[in-house]
């Protein structure tokens, strides 16, 4: 059975909380950024649903409201991602997220390699 992205996160941030092992931890943490950007691809597109007949002024009071500022220069575009990663980042999957990244971080474990640092 397939989890959706928020269901595997969570999944995945409590399984990672009694590991140690680095090599576990970095599948449960790449399975997790793999969820990760689902989760945000399914906000984005949600996001694009329910402002797609607002005006401009309209999703400019929107992402307002919700602390991600449509600044100048942005364009539309901008300002709807914007928004989906404010969406996201309060939810608790992006939360889970972060426990799992940082579950990972204690005992050293990141997917980038240290000669990409």
């Amino acid at each position: 059975m397939e989890m959706n992205p928020t269901a595997l996160l969570l999944d995945l941030a409590a399984q990672a909380q009694s590991v140690s092992d680095p090599d576990t931890l970095r599948a449960l943490l790449s399975a997790g950024h793999r969820a990760w950007c689902e989760g945000v691809a399914d906000v984005r597109a949600g996001v694009d649903r329910e402002t797609s007949s607002l005006s401009d002024a309209e999703l400019t009071e929107r992402c307002a409201a919700a602390g991600a500022a449509w600044e100048e220069g942005m364009t539309r575009d901008d300002a709807l991602s914007a928004l989906a990663f404010v969406t996201w980042d309060a939810a608790p999957a992006a939360m889970a997220c972060t426990e799992l990244e940082e579950r990972a971080a204690r005992f050293g474990v990141c997917l980038l390699g240290e000669e990409v640092l």
